[in-house]
């Protein structure tokens, strides 16, 4: 039985220690937060993908269908509620019906049940959108992601390991008998000194920063990137029976606005994707110096901003201006108005960004002999979670 230390108390990070308590190890989590599934897992539209957008043969690609299956078991089999409810992509005009059909095309490479559909059909599913044509995804579905953290956190206890919130790794340091951990409490109230066998990184927004702590130089920069929603008023929520997307711009790597109807049931809107001020900043007034500059100071950052002028543009003017934000929606269904749309929480997505202006638009995890960091996790990381435990724990070696 190896001693292993996991940083980070988000879907990733627990998945990975209950698959390892689940092999015999004993698992010492360690988040700097006082509760798990704090920042993305928390913060995210609670879908469940089904592997429709990405590039065949990717570990996006084979993770995300395999996961849309296995977390849904995981859910049902913790009580924790999901459903299984499909989703329609639109295509809002006939310029975006080829880019339709190279999804349908996609999908059905990656294995995923998929059909396309006419605007009378799509009406059918969903009486409100306008479209010329229609993608219907039969495996999307959605779940309460923090209850499936709880149930991992449950799972690692119950195993005998330990879930130490508000405890953040300081740094680690790796030789041949295994890895010295420091971590400290949040609260001052004292160090924590382990020695473990092995570490895992599932640092989500500070997930460099932990690998130079941990003496490893991170492939990436995580530049972080903010996505807001709006949650639809009564009236307008009742336009919605599921998951409405449209059809996604190539040249950025978001999923534009969408609806979605949660287990809760209410409909959010979004998200759109500006630069965040800060790696946790869920607002324009959140600005952490530091972080700005450690995004800014990346030759990454700004060839990517190049790269990505027109829709980068496009998502600010969506922050700043609600009209503008409704109007995107109202492309889809277009009884949305800008008064129907109420204020809902933000997200930040971790964006692993390469020095060249590349987008990491795959997982990118980092090894050495002890050590396994996950450096880049973006959609459908919370879907995968499961699979990617699997993949993180065949690589790590004790």
């Amino acid at each position: 039985m190896a001693h292993v230390v996991v940083v980070g108390a988000g879907i990733v990070g627990l998945a990975t220690a209950a698959r390892l308590a689940a092999d015999g190890h004993r698992v010492t989590v360690l988040d700097k937060e006082r509760r798990v599934a704090t920042h993305q897992t928390g913060r995210n539209s609670g879908v469940i993908h089904s592997g429709l957008y990405y590039a065949p043969g990717s570990l996006k690609a084979t993770m995300a269908v395999a996961g849309s299956r296995s977390m849904v078991d995981f859910a049902t089999r913790h009580l924790v509620d999901v459903r299984v409810t499909g989703k329609l992509v639109v295509a809002s005009t006939d310029d975006e019906v080829d880019g339709l059909h190279r999804l349908a095309e996609r999908g059905a490479a990656n294995g995923v049940a998929a059909r396309l559909v006419t605007s009378s059909q799509a009406r059918e599913l969903e009486p409100n959108v306008a479209c010329v044509e229609a993608l219907r995804v039969e495996p999307t579905g959605i779940v309460d992601y923090v209850g499936v953290c709880r149930a991992l956190a449950d799972e690692v206890r119950a195993a005998g390991g330990e879930v130490l919130l508000g405890a953040g790794l300081v740094a680690a340091q790796e030789d041949t008998s295994g890895v010295r951990v420091r971590a400290a409490h949040g609260d001052g109230s004292g160090r924590l000194d382990l020695q473990a066998d092995g570490l895992v990184s599932c640092a989500g927004l500070q997930a460099d920063r932990v690998a130079r702590a941990c003496e490893v130089d991170p492939s990436a920069r995580i530049v972080p990137f903010r996505g807001e929603y709006f949650a639809l008023a009564p009236r307008a929520a009742a336009l919605v029976q599921g998951l409405v997307y449209p059809v996604p711009d190539p040249r950025f790597p978001f999923l534009g606005v969408h609806l979605t109807r949660g287990v809760d049931g209410g409909v959010h809107a979004g998200p759109n994707a500006v630069l965040a001020l800060a790696r946790e900043g869920y607002t324009w007034r959140d600005v952490v110096p530091g972080d700005l500059a450690d995004a800014l100071s990346w030759p990454g950052t700004w060839r990517m901003a190049v790269h990505n002028v027109v829709p980068g543009a496009r998502e600010v003017l969506r922050s700043l201006s609600k009209k503008a934000f409704a109007a995107s929606l109202a492309r889809i269904v277009p009884d949305i108005r800008e008064d129907d749309l109420l204020p809902a929480p933000a997200g930040v997505r971790a964006q692993a960004v390469e020095r060249d202006g590349t987008l990491a638009d795959d997982f990118v995890i980092q090894r050495t002999a002890r050590q396994v960091h996950v450096l880049n996790a973006p959609s459908p990381a919370a879907t995968a979670a499961l699979e990617i435990a699997r993949h993180i724990t065949a690589e790590l070696a004790l």
